[in-house]
């Protein structure tokens, strides 16, 4: 069911969203040199290595800059002004339905994270990891970023342990919400969490 639920959005929302994608990628590419798709290798189902895809919001190789991989506040010289404003609608995200399509990740999860933290989660913290990453989640709709890395751990493996239909349905409810006003559901705040480069 929750593959099936995955299709059902992830198709047409890929449909629909390619021509704002393409937008997007010509006015990143305008702005800054480099390719407009961001790749990071995260860790997926069982903390097996993928490749996530995003559009970029940062200059090009702003790994080696600044914070490298570490926490990207909204001051972050890196950010591009295009990167800005897709974070502030959150439109970074769109190309991680490539991810979902692709059955690297699912619409509700827990977040992706990088296989540098993974290695550091304790065997409590690796519940997380017991269902594909996603878009959007529990720890998402319930503080996001302006929490602590660990609240946030916790919030996903509550999620992990109570996942049901009825559970995802309300998440993506609440997920629409809170875009529909205009919130970063993402990047806001900086807190305990890792915002990478993308």
């Amino acid at each position: 069911m929750k593959r099936l639920l995955d299709l059902l959005i992830a198709v047409p929302a890929t449909v629909l969203s390619a021509p704002l994608i393409l937008v997007c990628c010509v006015l990143i590419r305008l702005e800054s040199r480099g390719s407009p798709i961001f790749r990071q290798t995260r860790a997926g189902l069982h903390g097996e290595p993928f490749e996530i895809y995003k559009l970029r919001t940062m200059v090009q190789g702003a790994q080696q800059l600044g914070a490298g991989d570490a926490i990207s506040g909204a001051d972050d010289f890196r950010l591009t002004r295009c990167g800005r404003w897709l974070r502030r609608y959150s439109l970074d995200e769109l190309p991680n339905l490539w991810n979902v399509l692709r059955g690297e990740m699912s619409i509700v999860g827990p977040r992706p994270t990088l296989p540098s933290q993974v290695a550091q989660y304790t065997e409590h913290q690796r519940i997380r990891l017991e269902v594909p990453p996603g878009i959007t989640g529990w720890a998402q709709i319930n503080g996001r970023a302006s929490l602590t890395w660990p609240e946030r751990i916790e919030l996903d493996i509550y999620y992990v342990q109570h996942r049901s239909l009825a559970l995802d349905l309300a998440i993506l409810a609440r997920t629409f919400a809170i875009l529909g006003n205009g919130e970063d559901l993402y990047h806001e705040g900086e807190g305990g969490g890792w915002v990478n480069p993308s």
